[in-house]
């Protein structure tokens, strides 16, 4: 099932021409033309998105947004605002009542789907996140209200040392400001414990949009928010940033108001993020943690993984499952012993947590077996990241009491296709290690691909 967004304008040609648009792009696309008929959709629909107009009789967009972020119901769905308004003030007026990002008449395609796919994966990370921890929607809804007015660590970086200063101004009244000038420096800074980071796209000695893939691409700093600050002529640019994974972007002039505006609205995201995080690492710890390795174990991934590719096998999104098996673990649990068996599997457990993504979900599923899922990413994908793990651990000798020895892993790779279910994609994965183990060990393989009807 694709992404599902309502489309809100008063104007019959307008709302014709983005239900086009976007139909284009394979969502599910439901149209309104009233603030209050938006309303009463949004609360008794499941939406991913809405794509709301600035200007409306009656109801304006501005009245609309601000009812739907203040319903328990619907607060938690992003809204992008259309608008032909190009002044600051106007955006910044959004902004408050609720609005997760701006476009304006007349619409740039590029610029448009960048935008809808940047909050659709703001919205799936969310939704994920609420399932994992048990929260509902409205249950969720005050945590996010605690978080309005908790301090932030902001990192800024740009080339220009007065530039530097003058975005800093309106932050520094309410958040801890950190200024960065040199991207070394900046990537390092990022990761340290940093909520947001603001990168300007217009420096000269640095690129700005290297930068932000490289955030992207490092496990310490790949879910931190990027706020990215470019020239409103260059929109090659900033599609292109929105590809590679930035949350929102701001124009020169920068206007400070709408510059504090968007930055609380990524810090509100960040905190509100990390405390479903804590949430859910503590009631896993409580029942479903394996106490060997610290991992999930077979009964988290049983009732909450395995649901999760039931639901994803239907949408189409990429997830792929890998089942990692310990070679001639017996071997080692007979001469070394059981302790040092133990310790074998409590360091392989950690070399998989800590050189998956930080998306991928890892747990012990039984004596020396372990599941790793995956979600948006391919067979082909999958297959390369068990590779690369089952290389480094075959590949670094495990240190027990002065002694040093290798210990390697199989693995098995399966993707999740339409009408798949948990078990059905496991066996495949499963399937495929059997393979891996009767063509020598120490190997990946992945399963046969399914051919369409």
């Amino acid at each position: 099932m694709s992404a599902r967004i309502l489309v809100v304008d008063d104007l019959a040609p307008n709302l014709h021409l983005l239900e086009v648009k976007l139909a284009a792009q394979y969502y599910d696309v439901v149209t309104a033309m009233s603030g209050t008929k938006a309303l009463d959709i949004a609360k008794n629909e499941k939406l991913d998105l809405i794509l709301l107009d600035a200007m409306m009789p009656g109801m304006n967009g501005f009245e609309t947004c601000m009812r739907l972020k203040s319903d328990p119901e619907t607060w938690h769905i992003p809204v992008i605002m259309v608008t032909a308004l190009e002044e600051s003030k106007d955006r910044i007026r959004g902004l408050k009542a609720g609005a997760d990002d701006f476009i304006t008449k007349p619409i740039d395609d590029f610029n448009l789907m960048a935008r809808v796919k940047s909050l659709l994966r703001l919205k799936m990370v969310t939704d994920q996140l609420l399932s994992h921890t048990g929260h509902s929607i409205e249950t969720s809804r005050p945590i996010l209200d605690r978080l309005d007015k908790r301090h932030g660590r902001i990192l800024i970086v740009d080339d220009h040392i007065r530039k530097l200063e003058k975005l800093a101004g309106p932050l520094q009244e309410t958040h801890e400001v950190i200024l960065q000038s040199d991207p070394k420096g900046a990537l390092e800074q990022a990761g340290m414990n940093m909520d947001l980071v603001i990168i300007s796209l217009t420096s000269e000695k640095f690129d700005g949009l290297r930068l932000c893939a490289r955030m992207r691409s490092d496990a310490k700093t790949r879910d931190i928010p990027i706020l990215a600050i470019g020239n409103p002529e260059d929109q090659a640019k900033l599609v292109r940033a929105y590809d590679i994974g930035i949350n929102d972007t701001l124009m020169r002039p920068v206007e400070r108001q709408e510059l504090l505006a968007r930055a609380n609205t990524q810090l509100k995201r960040k905190f509100y993020a990390d405390s479903l995080k804590e949430d859910f690492n503590e009631s896993l710890e409580m029942v479903v943690t394996d106490p060997l390795t610290g991992l999930g174990n077979r009964r988290y991934f049983d009732r909450s993984v395995a649901p999760l590719f039931d639901e994803l096998a239907e949408t189409g999104t990429p997830f792929s499952v890998v089942v990692f098996d310990v070679d001639h673990f017996k071997r080692v649990n007979d001469i070394l012993g059981h302790d040092t068996g133990d310790t074998v599997l409590k360091e392989i457990a950690a070399r998989l947590a800590s050189n998956m993504r930080c998306i991928d979900i890892v747990s012990r599923y039984g004596g020396e077996e372990f599941v790793v899922a995956m979600p948006d990413a391919t067979q082909d994908a999958a297959l390369l990241a068990a590779d690369r793990v089952r290389a480094l651990i075959g590949g670094t000798p495990i240190h027990v009491d002065g002694q040093a020895f290798s210990v390697c892993v199989s693995a098995g790779v399966a993707e999740v296709y339409a009408g798949d279910k948990f078990r059905d994609v496991f066996k495949r994965a499963d399937d495929a290690l059997y393979r891996a183990k009767q063509k020598g060990r120490n190997r990946v393989e992945g399963a046969e691909i399914q051919k369409a009807a």
